[in-house]
């Protein structure tokens, strides 16, 4: 009786990449084919190249194909979202698709996460970009590691791999797509690793990735910290920040109120009754903002799609 083999789901995002595509899906196979059954599930994010016409010619040659195309671009969190949907592997594994990262590598985080691991993160320890990128990350990924609690060196790397139980309840938009490893430790999957990984200069093509996503993902980072702690009660936050607000502000005016009244200062020309006032103010909106997301969570609805022009399979 034939042993099945292992499933492996690769989910490849990709934007103008079309002179690395082939190449990428001879390697992810070189690396896989032997030990494992495997999808490759290239999730096309509104290529303005022929990055479609050469995955559909790739689909029509392995039935270990998929493609799936964006109308337009919608970003990396959204095309690995639409991967994690699609994939049908009990191990998950990402991968950029512009050749930097080595499938070569991808057996050795399988075997973490049998050992035990719940994800592995790839580590670009010898990266091979030039300096306007590595130091910018290099800063990103400290603070990150600092701010979350997790221990890893590289946030950014494309290269990743998990159980398929953690991509099931993942939900990405933004730019998230680096904080998987965060989002998974919140729902309880304490065991993340880390792999040394192989990181190869870029052949083809150029970054799509600027220094503003950086600053999208400081942004996003501080938006994840407040979801996490106070989605399910934000009354807790604005609510605390009201009363700190009403109290000043209502201490101020009970201050002015008893010179007046006990020692007859005119509150004429008294630019602290006006800020006693706004913090009165300032407290009521709080509140005001804490009920209505008290209101919204109570009563919210996913309502966006994701707008797919055509899906491939390879032909069995």
């Amino acid at each position: 009786m034939a042993q099945t083999l292992e499933k492996v789901s690769v989910i490849v995002p990709l934007l103008n990449e079309e002179e690395s595509l082939s190449e990428l899906y001879d390697a992810i196979s070189a690396a896989l084919a032997p030990s494992f059954d495997f999808e490759v599930i290239f999730v096309d994010d509104g290529s303005k190249d022929n990055s479609w016409e050469v995955l559909a010619k790739l689909a029509k040659q392995h039935k270990h194909v998929t493609g799936i195309q964006f109308r337009r671009n919608y970003g990396k969190s959204y095309a690995l979202q639409k991967g994690f949907e699609a994939a049908s592997g009990e191990f998950v594994v990402t991968i950029d698709a512009d050749l930097q990262d080595d499938p070569a590598e991808i057996p050795g985080m399988i075997q973490m996460l049998r050992e035990g691991h719940d994800l592995v993160s790839g580590w670009k320890q010898n990266r091979k970009d030039p300096i306007t990128k590595t130091i910018p990350s290099k800063f990103f990924n400290k603070i990150t590691s600092l701010v979350t609690g997790i221990k890893l060196h590289d946030f950014n790397c494309g290269l990743k791999a998990y159980k398929r139980n953690i991509v099931e309840r993942l939900d990405l938009y933004g730019e998230m797509h680096r904080y998987i490893p965060l989002l998974a430790y919140w729902d309880g999957y304490r065991k993340i690793g880390e792999k040394k990984v192989v990181h190869h200069p870029r052949k083809h093509g150029t970054s799509k990735f600027g220094l503003s996503r950086f600053i999208n993902g400081f942004l996003d980072l501080l938006t994840l910290m407040f979801i996490n702690f106070y989605l399910q009660r934000p009354m807790h936050f604005f609510g605390t920040l009201g009363s700190g607000f009403l109290l000043a502000g209502s201490g101020i005016t009970i201050y002015l109120v008893i010179m007046r009244l006990f020692y007859n200062q005119f509150l004429t020309g008294r630019p602290l009754l006006l800020f006693g006032i706004l913090l009165i103010l300032l407290g009521i909106q709080f509140f005001t903002i804490g009920l209505f997301g008290e209101m919204i969570y109570k009563n919210r609805s996913e309502n966006r799609s994701i707008n797919i022009k055509e899906v491939i399979r390879g032909e069995r």
